[in-house]
């Protein structure tokens, strides 16, 4: 009996080492054969590439751009929007007070052809910024107002622009009424603002009449300041007398009429009476011009 016993125990520890064996000859056949196929496979299979974890730039604006857009009525407005990391996506521009897409990339969706996409400028491949404009020509006053310019992303992306479209404007410093005392000069400063160039001739009128230089009354005389921003002219009127009180207007070329009235005053000192001349100390230049003028007057 305790022979039989010793048997089965001695075929269960052969049986046991030998499952034993087999499994570490598994184990050991198996690392080996992973081991082979490791070194057959591709480097680029066993390590990530870092820059497919890096997500891509997200588009973005130039907010350093002034939004504020000032055009002359009858001129050509521009839009201008600067945009960084584009990539696939698309700029339009949309009118803010309709919601009217007007642009999308180089295309134009309107039937007014006043408005243009212009092509893509001043594209820097190494700061990745493009810049995209919308050219609204014969600008007109109904066309000031808001614009947005939006990326196609998702949300959408925008930056608004505001384009104020400024007629140019003659205005007379000192109205609408102005009092003078008898005896003194009268000067009418005329100034024109938003002009995108000087005019071509500023006309003065007097009670409907456009005024003479040279007529018999004398001591008038004109001074015309052409400037990049402001044309000043300057009416002086030597020797103010009742009669010459009534309704002055500046008439330039390229801008409005402006129109003061003008009362000579015999003894009588309002609050609004001009002293000396009227209007703003003129420029040291046609300050010295005035003066010549009325010494050689004087003669």
């Amino acid at each position: 009996m305790a022979l039989r016993w010793q048997a089965r125990l001695s075929i269960a520890a052969i049986l046991f080492m030998c499952t034993e064996d087999t499994l570490s000859l598994g184990d050991r056949t198996m690392d080996n054969m992973d081991r082979h196929a490791s070194q057959g496979r591709p480097r680029n299979q066993l390590l990530v590439d870092p820059s497919s974890l890096k997500s891509k730039a997200e588009p973005t604006f130039d907010y350093s751009q002034n939004t504020n857009v000032t055009a002359l009525v009858g001129k050509t407005a521009y839009l201008t929007c600067r945009v960084r990391n584009l990539g696939d996506k698309t700029v339009s521009w949309v009118r803010h007070r309709d919601i009217h897409i007007l642009t999308a990339g180089d295309y134009t969706y309107t039937s007014d052809q006043r408005f243009q996409a212009l092509p893509v400028q001043n594209r820097d491949q190494n700061s990745e910024w493009s810049e995209w404009t919308l050219c609204i020509k014969w600008a007109q006053e109904r066309d000031k107002g808001l614009y947005e310019c939006q990326i196609s992303t998702i949300p959408v992306k925008a930056h608004q622009f505001h384009l104020n479209v400024v007629v140019p404007t003659a205005t007379i410093l000192g109205g609408p009424d102005l009092y003078v005392g008898a005896g003194s000069t009268i000067n009418l400063t005329c100034a024109i603002h938003f002009s995108s160039e000087p005019p071509a001739f500023i006309f003065w009128y007097y009670n409907e009449n456009v005024l003479s230089y040279d007529s018999p009354r004398g001591g008038v005389s004109v001074i015309t300041e052409k400037g990049t921003d402001v044309t000043t002219s300057w009416l002086l009127i030597q020797t103010a007398q009742p009669s010459d009180s009534g309704e002055y207007r500046c008439t330039p070329s390229n801008a409005n009429t402006a129109s003061i009235k003008v009362h000579v005053l015999n003894g009588e000192r309002p609050e609004a009476m001009q002293t000396g001349t009227a209007g703003p100390i003129l420029s040291s230049s046609c300050l010295l011009v005035s003066l010549i003028i009325l010494y050689i007057s004087s003669l």
